[in-house]
């Protein structure tokens, strides 16, 4: 999986389209291996990461789940932290 794809299920408040549509640009660009399409490629590749959008849209508001959601900013403690241990300063 991408590394700059963010798990966006069962956070308060729930993942903005912004968010989603980041997800699914970083996919579109990691399964094509185009960071920036061409100008014949722009078309599929923009509708590409439409429809993946519109799938994850409703993939996160179709999904059930009985934990608590989840607080952006410990999440994001718990990030860099990782990132620390990793990388170090």
């Amino acid at each position: 999986m991408c590394r700059n794809i963010k798990p966006l299920l069962n956070f308060e408040p729930t993942a903005t389209d912004e968010e989603i549509h980041d997800a699914a640009l970083q996919f579109v660009r990691k399964v094509s291996g185009m960071h920036h399409p061409s100008q014949v490629n722009e078309t599929v590749f923009n509708r590409a990461v439409e429809d993946i959008s519109h799938a994850t849209y409703h993939l996160l508001n179709e999904l059930v789940t009985t934990a608590k959601p989840k607080d952006r900013e410990v999440e994001a403690a718990k990030a860099r932290e990782r990132s620390m241990k990793r990388f170090g300063k």
